[in-house]
């Protein structure tokens, strides 16, 4: 980090859309979010957590919402987390905007990050601290949602950003 602002990881690298610490308290023990991926429905779930990260349960489901395969577990520190969206500042703009969709319509930082031939458009809701609540990708002509959450629960209480 520079030690002046602890979104930015790194030289050349963007603002990330929250800090290890912010995601540490907006992921606590029991938050679970639902996700519609190509693969299908998914919950991804925080088992349990410390100072330094969580385990983090990914468990696949049917569309009623029932597990549909195992539970892969795995620990992550918050700082890994927060690596996740440190996108190159070059290629990457962020603008703030509303997004409507299965959670409602929520303020979030849309981050269009250029990869190669392609464009990834994550959008992180202010007030969820983590993962994105949406991913897009278009390469070419094609665009397609890689990723979306659909259902959250478990959150603390929060003050909008």
């Amino acid at each position: 980090m520079d030690g002046t602002d602890p979104h930015i990881l790194a030289p050349g690298l963007a603002p990330t859309p929250f800090t290890a610490a912010e995601i540490r308290v907006g992921c606590p023990v029991g938050r679970v979010s639902i996700v519609r991926t190509a693969d299908g429905l998914g919950s991804i779930r925080f088992a349990s957590g410390d100072a330094e990260g969580a385990w983090i349960e990914d468990t696949p489901l049917d569309e009623s919402g029932a597990a549909a395969g195992p539970v892969e577990r795995g620990r992550s520190t918050w700082l890994e987390l927060q690596e996740h969206a440190a996108f190159p500042a070059e290629s990457t703009a962020i603008e703030r905007v509303e997004l409507a969709g299965p959670l409602g319509t929520l303020p979030c930082l849309r981050y269009t990050v250029q990869r190669g031939d392609a464009v990834l458009v994550f959008w992180f809701a202010v007030d969820l601290p983590g993962m994105p609540i949406r991913v897009e990708r278009t390469q070419g002509d094609e665009t397609r949602v890689t990723l979306q959450v659909v259902a959250v629960s478990g959150l603390p209480s929060a003050p909008r950003r």
